[in-house]
This record gives C-alpha cells, sequence and structure tokens, in this order.
C-alpha cells in the first residue's frame, strides 16, 4: 500500500504520488497485465450499479492501466449500451457507442498515448449524462472514496458536466489491487466515487467509509 503523502494540499505530492503509481505500472509484465484484465472484468460485472445499468460510460484502457478490454464486451454481451470516449483538440471528451472490437479505430489527437477510439457517430459530450453508471480511470482511490486521476484534466470536465446536469450515476473507479491506498490529495473540485472495483474484488464506499464486497 502506498504510504499517505505528508501533505494533501501540496501540488508536488500529489505529481510525486502519480509518478510512483505510474512506474510501479510500467514495471507490471504482460502476463500479469493479461490476467488482471480477465479478473477485473469479472469483479466489475458483479457490482451491483453495473448489473442494473442501461447505458455504462467506459474507456478503453491503454498501455499497462487495469485492461478494460474484457469488461467493455461483457458489458455489450449483457445487453447494455456503452459509451466510449473521444478525445477533442481541447482535452474534453465526445463519446461514440462501442460496437465490438473491429469498431475502434485509433485516435485523431492521441497526444502522448496511442489510444483507440470508437468509429462510430459522435453523440457530443453531454451524451455520458443519460448514462446510469461511469467507469474512470485513475492511479489510486482511497477509503474515502477519493481518486486520483492522472491529471490530464479530461475526466474532472465529464464530472463537472454530470454535476451542471443533475446527473447522478454511479462513479467506479478500475484499478490494481495495490491502488487502493491511505489516502490520496485532493482539491476543491474532487469528486468522491461509489466503488472501485480490482482484479480481487471490489470496494464500496459510504459516508462512513469503504464496504468490501
Amino acid at each position: 500500500m502506498v504510504e499517505k503523502p505528508p501533505n494533501p494540499s501540496d501540488p508536488s505530492e500529489k505529481a510525486a504520488l502519480r509518478r510512483e503509481l505510474l512506474a510501479a505500472r510500467r514495471a507490471l509484465p504482460p502476463e500479469f497485465l493479461r490476467t488482471s484484465a480477465r479478473a477485473l472484468s469479472r469483479s466489475a460485472c458483479e457490482l451491483p450499479e453495473l448489473a442494473g445499468a442501461r447505458t455504462v460510460a467506459a474507456y478503453v484502457s491503454v498501455g499497462s492501466e487495469p485492461g478494460t478490454r474484457d469488461l467493455l464486451d461483457a458489458l455489450r454481451a449483457a445487453g447494455k449500451r456503452v459509451l466510449l470516449p473521444v478525445l477533442l483538440p481541447d482535452n474534453d471528451l465526445d463519446w461514440a457507442v462501442y460496437e465490438g472490437p473491429g469498431s475502434l479505430a485509433e485516435a485523431a489527437h492521441p497526444g502522448k498515448m496511442r489510444l483507440l477510439e470508437p468509429a462510430g457517430p459522435r453523440l457530443g459530450p453531454d451524451a455520458v449524462t443519460t448514462a446510469d453508471a461511469v467507469l474512470l480511470p485513475g492511479l489510486a482511490v482511497d477509503g474515502r472514496g477519493m481518486r486520483l486521476g492522472r491529471g490530464g484534466g479530461s475526466y474532472d470536465r465529464v464530472l463537472a458536466r454530470l454535476a451542471r446536469a443533475g446527473a447522478h450515476p454511479a462513479l467506479v473507479v478500475l484499478l490494481y489491487d495495490e491502488e487502493v491506498v491511505a489516502r490520496v490529495p485532493e482539491e476543491p473540485h474532487d469528486h468522491p466515487v461509489q466503488a472501485v472495483a480490482t482484479p480481487s474484488g471490489v470496494v464500496r464506499f459510504t459516508a462512513r467509509g469503504p464496504l468490501t464486497a
């Protein structure tokens, strides 16, 4: 478990924790990534927030992120409408429906990472407000449900858009087991999540703290 940063309000501590977690991910062997992705799909599908959802906003994992491809196909096979993000030049996110592995194409604005995006019709940034559950990428979540993202700001915009629309989908972060940590730095715009799914299981959060499923 990553130790609590000495000063959660210090931006340098947030950056240092990101570097530590990203370095740990880069060191993961390929076979571990494959087996973890399959286990993560099973864990996430057990969440009531996903089992009962009609529309799920998800994402295509890249690099050594916890793998989502198995989960995307499992959600689609279960009859869910799955929305995937399309990165816009200003780092905001548009959305399109996932129609299976053959519907993914390399992003037009990939930035520093090779992103795969849905090739279907764009639905607009507000399409995420129709989701019953939103799967969020992240680097860590703490016992309060506070999430540490990568720092790009795209999902901060998504969460702000949901708040403006009065939408309240379940917010679920997908992580490796070791990324559920004691505490992460937070800022005023950060939102707690309802659950985290890892390869070994799920943790759901309440106002009193985490509940392990």
